[in-house]
């Protein structure tokens, strides 16, 4: 019995941790086989694949979706923002299995339900896309090989600040952007509110001195009533993201809530940052 139960103990844990592995194969450039689709894929740290599938028309590329594989607590999560669509909000598919097979699902979603990459070999993976019934469509993805290609290359690429401030093959990185908007603490103590936007501020500028907020600002005004923006830098995924707006009183204090988003810009957003803090004369 106690030989059992153990045996069932170690299937649960070992099950847990096959559930928080990263499919750390997909990364690199891949090739939908006969089609000019791709998708990339580049390993941020150890908690997040970031990638994006697009396609060549005309020698263009063409952005289809934004995808992200992150490490959330105990679990691994995929979100897929499609271009255009769903609001550009993301929709996020769970892992729920990682063997031969990673597997991830989102019943409450029309479709597709599951999403399957299968490794098959070091240059080939197996893709399905279904409802977890009878509509699904497959396809293999090939590996390309990265050569330098100098139609696109880049003479003026400089590698030791590529790497310095994040940037993939495309001087992209991940970010998260953050829409600020109206709490539900409708308070008319002055003293609140004056000392928790007080800290708002001071706190924005903290963050900027960290290396975490890029861009920050207020918003002009609007039928959202959304009240400004953050764009967050460095973050290993959107958990450590609401952390860190935690620290914000305004927030804290409900005064001001956010919706959050993942985005993928320009690795070079923080370097204005050196030129901004020769511009300004008087601080907010």
């Amino acid at each position: 019995m106690k030989y059992i139960l153990s045996l069932l103990l170690f299937s649960i844990a070992k099950l847990t941790f096959a559930q928080t592995i990263l499919p750390d194969f997909l990364q690199g450039i891949w090739k939908v086989e006969n089609q000019e689709i791709y998708e990339h894929w580049d390993k941020l740290n150890e908690n997040t694949l970031k990638g994006f599938s697009y396609k060549i028309i005309d020698g263009q590329m063409i952005i289809k979706e934004y995808l992200d594989i992150s490490k959330r607590k105990s679990k691994i999560i995929y979100t897929a923002t499609v271009l255009n669509q769903n609001d550009g909000k993301g929709i996020e598919f769970k892992l729920i299995q990682a063997d031969s097979l990673f597997i991830f699902e989102n019943q409450k979603h029309d479709f597709p339900k599951k999403i399957i990459y299968k490794k098959l070999s070091n240059t080939e993976v197996f893709v399905q896309i279904s409802d977890g019934k009878q509509k699904e469509f497959t396809y293999k993805l090939q590996k390309q090989t990265q050569q330098a290609d100098t139609t696109v290359s880049n003479p003026n690429y400089d590698k030791e600040l590529a790497a310095k401030l994040g940037a993939d093959d495309y001087g992209m990185k991940s970010y998260f952007l953050i829409i600020l908007k109206s709490g539900t603490n409708i308070t008319a103590d002055k003293e609140l509110i004056q000392s928790s936007f007080r800290g708002h501020l001071d706190n924005i500028s903290r963050l900027v001195d960290e290396g975490k907020i890029v861009v920050a600002g207020p918003l002009g005004k609007n039928e959202e009533k959304y009240r400004g923006i953050f764009i967050l830098n460095n973050m290993a995924n959107e958990d450590e993201a609401k952390e860190l707006l935690k620290t914000d009183p305004a927030i804290k204090n409900g005064l001001l809530d956010y919706e959050i988003y993942s985005w993928y810009g320009s690795a070079a957003l923080s370097e204005y940052l050196h030129f901004s803090d020769k511009i300004w004369k008087l601080k907010p």
